[in-house]
Formats: C-alpha cells, sequence, structure tokens
C-alpha cells in the first residue's frame, strides 16, 4: 500500500487554526462576484466541505479493506473524487475547474470527455450496485439540489486549497467543525427566523434527548429536522446502548429518521449526521405535510417524535388540504 503524502495525513489541527481556515476561505468567497450574502456563502463551503469528508471517510474505509484483503469499491468512482480533481496534486483551476463542476459534459481532469462532477454526483442514484437508502443516494439527494455559484475558478481553487487542510476524521477537528457550524447558523439566525425557522440550542437539544431517554429498537422521528440536531444526538444516545452488531444494524438501519425540506439545511444534517457515524442518513428531502392526514396508518407509526416545528411558516393551499379533516 502506497504512503500517502504529507498534506493526507491524519495530523490534526487546533480549534484556532481551523476556525483560520474557515474564516479564510469565507474571505476569499467575498471576493467572488457570484456571492453577495452568507446565504450564498455557507452553502458553497458546505459542499466543498462534503465532498472533502467523503473522500477522506472512503480513504479511511480503503485502508481498512486493504489490511484485511478485501475488495473496496468507493461511493465516488475516479476521476470524481476529492483527490482527483481537488487535491493540490490534482489540481485544476480557473475556467476549467468552473468547466468540470458546472457543465453535464466536460473534459474530466484525467484528460477524457464524460459527465461534470455534479452530473455525475446526481445521477450516483440510478448505479444499481446501491440502494437508494445508500451512500450514494445520499449523495444524489444532496447534490440534487445544490449549484455551484461562484463566478470565479480562481477563488473557487483558492477556497478548495484552504479545505485541504481539514482532516474530517480527527475527532477533535469533527466537534471544532460542528462548533464553527454553529457559529456560521447564529449568523443566520435572523433571516432564517423570517421563515419561521430556528435553530434549537444545543443545550436544549441535548436535555430534551435525555429527558425522553429513546431506548434502541425505538423509532425517533424528526419531520422538521433542520440541521440534523435532534437526531444525532439522539444517534449518540443511542449508540451508547450498542453492545452487539445487530445492535449496530438496528442503529444503523432502523432508528433514526427525519425530514427536510430546504436545501442549506438538509445539506448541512446529512453531513452532520455522516460525521456522527450515520452511514446513510434516512432523511426525506420533501415537505413532511405533503402526505394526506386520512392516508396515514400503523406503518407509519414511530416511537418518538423529537422536533422544533418550524414557527411562523406559511404552507401553500394544496399542502393545506391534506389537513382539511383535521380543522376546527
Amino acid at each position: 500500500m502506497a504512503r500517502r503524502k504529507k498534506n493526507d495525513t491524519s495530523i490534526p489541527t487546533t480549534a484556532q487554526q481551523l476556525g483560520s481556515v474557515v474564516k479564510s476561505a469565507r474571505d476569499i468567497m467575498r471576493k467572488d462576484k457570484g456571492l453577495s450574502t452568507d446565504l450564498d456563502r455557507l452553502p458553497m463551503l458546505t459542499w466543498i466541505m462534503f465532498l472533502k469528508f467523503v473522500d477522506d471517510l472512503e480513504r479511511e474505509e480503503e485502508d481498512k479493506a486493504v489490511l484485511g484483503s478485501e475488495r473496496f469499491r468507493p461511493c465516488i468512482e475516479p476521476p470524481y473524487r476529492w483527490r482527483d480533481w481537488a487535491a493540490p496534486e490534482g489540481r485544476i483551476t480557473g475556467p476549467e475547474l468552473l468547466a468540470f463542476i458546472n457543465q453535464d459534459e466536460c473534459t474530466r481532469p484525467d484528460g477524457t470527455k464524460g459527465p461534470g462532477l455534479f452530473a455525475c454526483l446526481r445521477g450516483l442514484r440510478d448505479n444499481g450496485s446501491a440502494s437508494s437508502a445508500g451512500r450514494r443516494g445520499v449523495i444524489s439527494t444532496v447534490f440534487s439540489g445544490i449549484a455551484n455559484r461562484m463566478s470565479s475558478g480562481y477563488l473557487l481553487r483558492d477556497v478548495i486549497d484552504k479545505v485541504n487542510a481539514i482532516n474530517f476524521l480527527a475527532r477533535d477537528e469533527l466537534f471544532t467543525l460542528g462548533a464553527l457550524y454553529e457559529s456560521m447558523l447564529k449568523e443566520m439566525r435572523d433571516a432564517a427566523g423570517d421563515n419561521g425557522e430556528f435553530y434549537t440550542p444545543r443545550a436544549v437539544v441535548r436535555f430534551m434527548v435525555e429527558v425522553m431517554d429513546p431506548r434502541l429498537g425505538e423509532v425517533v422521528l424528526d419531520p422538521a429536522c433542520g440541521t440534523g440536531g435532534f437526531l444525532s444526538e439522539s444517534f449518540a444516545h443511542l449508540e451508547k446502548q450498542c453492545q452487539t452488531v445487530e445492535d449496530r444494524r438496528t442503529l444503523q438501519e432502523r432508528s433514526i429518521f427525519g425530514g427536510e425540506a430546504k436545501a442549506l439545511p438538509y445539506l448541512l444534517c446529512e453531513m452532520n449526521l455522516l460525521l456522527h457515524g450515520l452511514e446513510a442518513p434516512q432523511i426525506d428531502p420533501g415537505n413532511s405535510l405533503r402526505h394526506k392526514l386520512t392516508d396515514l396508518g400503523d406503518r407509519d407509526r414511530v416511537d418518538l417524535i423529537l422536533t422544533n416545528p418550524p414557527f411562523g411558516g406559511e404552507e401553500e393551499r394544496g399542502i393545506l388540504r391534506n389537513f382539511a379533516a383535521a380543522r376546527l
């Protein structure tokens, strides 16, 4: 197995260094005329970090497979892995980088013709080797609602170089990154609140989960999960109860469910849950109220609903008709 280069090693950075990386990336984004506010910049920074995270995760899984003499197939195949186009040794920049990311057909980093990056990622769900509930389906769903808003491929390259300094598999960095995300979300809170969205403080989330005390084997649902605070805390709570392989299968496949209709919090939620160890988060990207009340039955029952629903938001008339029977 080839030894990795220095910039690929899992050398943890301090909280101060990580904060500096994120701040520098945001400062670079402010120079791009395609991004005007943090409502534009945060989704950009998030999908870039998401792809770096997936590659870090699959590097680790590949190493384990090699050590165990097992076959490993990545969710994202070459030349679309982060290391193929974003890592410093495989760098592309400027108009070439924008074309690779944005276009349906392009010249790829390896010199061949094929789909662009986003076109490839959106089509992962169609690969018959993985179910829509697997990681490929998660990536496909995430990028179905994401667009590259940066107009300068050179500035985008600078942002990518900054993100390359983050090691997503160092636990200290994960906790620090979570805190940084929360600080960025707080900056957006006033704007989000105008749409009836409010981010629940972590201390409140933890208290509610402890009081409800979900047990392994129960199904936890947050139908308006936002960035996934209740679900990630519930996952951590249930993980402490796992003692067998079957327990972990129950936790991974039949315990945590959510719904989030807006693209940015949906992306943040998927990344949040993946970072916490949920291998294929089962988050519905549609409006949880789109199902008619009269169509819901025993098959839709869950054991616990932990949520902070939107307040003050309005729904379209078609959604309101689904609950006509519940009106007083």
